[in-house]
């Protein structure tokens, strides 16, 4: 019976580990939420593989490729900071599920879209979806996971973005191998659709975040969700300070206090900076080694089948970094790892560089340098700054504002994504690959040095106090 049971914290209760670290229901959460991140790795690439068949389907200027790839993450941008709201206003599990839903209904009606002005407007529509659930797939793992386990959870489950991007590659070439038309774009589409309305019904069935209905005064609510999610009784008393858990300041503006700039610009700048190369190089993959291998062939389609398969050799180094990371995460810490690996992007940035600024088409080292370079890069940042800035932003904000602090920083990210996939195309036309990629590489850089500067190590620390001291 619950009066018998010693009174402790929520956080407390998740700590212990009888008799297993992690109950069913934590589990539960946990897959649901790697499938979002999988979902948004999916399209992301997919439409990177997609993209030179919309381009010859819709007869697309550079600008209007642009838009097109930058669609979904401008739609990301925005939903990050709606639903993040949303998720501290109305609770995570209704935004949760609500969120999979609407992207389910507009993947859809992307595999619909009858022009380019649709096709924006609907990968928009999916991009928000995607966004929403930045903040509240780290909030649903982060508030149920143990302290000492928290990180490689929220980072095993935001590998799956990269085997969603791996995914994506496959998906698009096995649909070009079925069907080696121009339109073979649309069935890309269309197989996402099934797959996210069983993840939304499947949404349905998990409890609501406790440490969300603790800050919202329902402790009833609360004591049921935490015996749902732990699968034994709990007693529960209010946490530390409950007095921080309800700050007089509301909205965007609790961001930005003197007790809180610090937190939420290491949340924000570095994850903009990574964001202009990650989305850069991960979309416009296929397109690059396209241009620079495949010139000689003169099947449209087949040049998109070959630069595709290039692209996932090297989007298979995305999964094994996060694969590396892991051990690590709990180990060293966010902070450490994100340096390094903005170091690192660098470096491969710079000898992918080198085979299009010094090397001539053709040449066997301008395939071993580009493959290497993109190879070094996409190890590093998810070793680093892909994986740790997500982790990083939904940590270091005190619970009551923790979805509008992850959703802004991803939202501000998301600038960085947007910016680079409107205008990477159009630069690469007008300066070259070589330069394009000299200015990655100084981004990197600077990311390593804004995370040394505003460094905040949450690893290891209860979740209960981030944010308050």
């Amino acid at each position: 019976m619950a009066s018998t049971l010693e009174s402790k914290t929520l956080q407390t209760y998740i700590d212990e580990t009888p008799p297993r670290p992690l109950s069913a229901m934590q589990w539960r959460i946990w897959a649901l939420a790697a499938m979002g991140k999988f979902f948004e790795g999916m399209v992301i690439f997919l439409t990177g593989v997609a993209l030179p068949l919309i381009e010859k389907d819709f007869s697309m200027t550079a600008g209007r490729a642009g838009s097109v790839a930058a669609a979904s993450l401008f739609g990301i941008l925005v939903g990050a900071s709606l639903f993040g709201n949303l998720a501290d206003r109305l609770g995570r599990k209704l935004v949760f599920i609500t969120e999979m839903g609407v992207f389910a209904l507009f993947v859809g009606l992307t595999a619909l879209a009858w022009n380019v002005a649709s096709l924006t407007v609907f990968l928009f529509c999916v991009g928000v979806a995607l966004g929403a659930d930045y903040p509240t797939a780290h909030l649903m793992i982060s508030e149920s996971i143990p302290s000492r386990y928290r990180g490689r959870m929220v980072l095993g489950a935001f590998a799956f973005q990269s085997v969603g991007s791996l995914g994506g590659v496959l998906l698009g070439l096995l649909v070009l191998q079925v069907d080696p038309t121009v339109g073979a774009w649309h069935w890309m589409y269309a197989a996402l659709v099934i797959p996210g309305l069983v993840v939304a019904c499947l949404r349905t069935q998990i409890p609501e975040s406790a440490h969300w209905l603790i800050s919202r005064n329902a402790p009833v609510a609360a004591h049921r969700a935490a015996k749902s999610l732990l699968s034994r009784s709990v007693a529960l008393v209010p946490p530390p300070t409950p007095g921080l858990s309800h700050p007089t300041r509301q909205g965007i503006q609790q961001l930005f206090t003197p007790q809180t700039i610090r937190a939420t610009s290491l949340a924000s700048v570095p994850w903009f900076l990574q964001d202009l190369a990650t989305y850069g190089i991960g979309i416009f993959t296929p397109t690059i080694l396209a241009t620079l291998f495949t010139q000689e062939k003169p099947d449209y389609i087949l040049k998109d089948i070959v630069a595709t398969q290039g692209a996932g050799v090297i989007d298979l180094f995305l999964l094994i970094g996060f694969l590396t990371a892991l051990p690590l995460v709990d180990r060293l810490g966010r902070i450490p790892l994100q340096i390094i690996g903005f170091v690192g992007c660098g470096v491969g940035l710079w000898i992918a560089s080198l085979s299009a600024a010094v090397i001539p088409t053709g040449h066997e080292l301008k395939v071993f340098l580009v493959f290497s370079g993109f190879i070094l890069f996409n190890f590093m940042t998810n070793l680093g700054p892909n994986a740790m800035t997500y982790v990083l932003a939904g940590e270091v904000f005190p619970v009551a504002f923790r979805g509008i602090g992850a959703g802004f920083a991803a939202s501000f990210a998301k600038i960085g994504a947007v910016l680079t996939a409107f205008f990477f195309p159009i630069l690469r036309h007008q300066i070259g690959t070589a330069n394009l990629l000299y200015g990655l590489v100084a981004t990197s850089l600077l990311g390593a040095l804004v995370t040394c500067l505003l460094r905040i190590e949450p690893n290891g620390r209860n979740l209960e106090n981030l944010g308050r001291e």
